[in-house]
């Protein structure tokens, strides 16, 4: 009952209450990824209302945690972004060679990407050289 509560009053979580119940209605799973995502499709043939939506079906995410985009795992992101029709819980997704291991969006932590001069960065950058100068109006 304390999920379904917090689902009303905590959108900005998770899924809607309003997502939930028309994935239960309506979704169908297609399969889960490492991160524990669940990802449906609704084939919108039937529906008229949806019939905008590219090649007859309408897909989506129910995210594990909270829902950030960039926990969307490259084959994965490829099947919602309707590039390929067979999703990887189906034939497995085989990355190129110069595709890296995904990482989650670190942005507002301490592993967060910070360039040498950044305010929160422990390294100072070098100082100006000669070659610069300062542009007043």
């Amino acid at each position: 009952m304390k999920k379904y509560l917090l689902m009303l009053f905590t959108w900005w979580g998770a899924s809607t209450f309003g997502t939930w119940v028309h994935t239960m209605r309506h979704g169908v799973l297609v399969g889960r990824d490492e991160f524990g995502n669940k990802y449906y499709k609704q084939n919108v043939s039937k529906n008229k209302a949806y019939s905008g939506s590219r090649k007859g079906e309408r897909r989506w995410v129910m995210y594990a945690n909270d829902s950030e985009a960039s926990a969307i795992p490259v084959g994965w992101h490829g099947w919602m972004h309707y590039r390929t029709d067979v999703p990887p819980s189906q034939d497995e997704h085989v990355p190129w060679p110069w595709e890296r291991k995904h990482k989650p969006n670190m942005t507002g932590t301490p592993e967060a990407y910070r360039p040498a001069g950044s305010i929160l960065s422990p390294q100072s950058r070098d100082d100006v050289s000669g070659d610069y100068e300062a542009w007043t109006p």
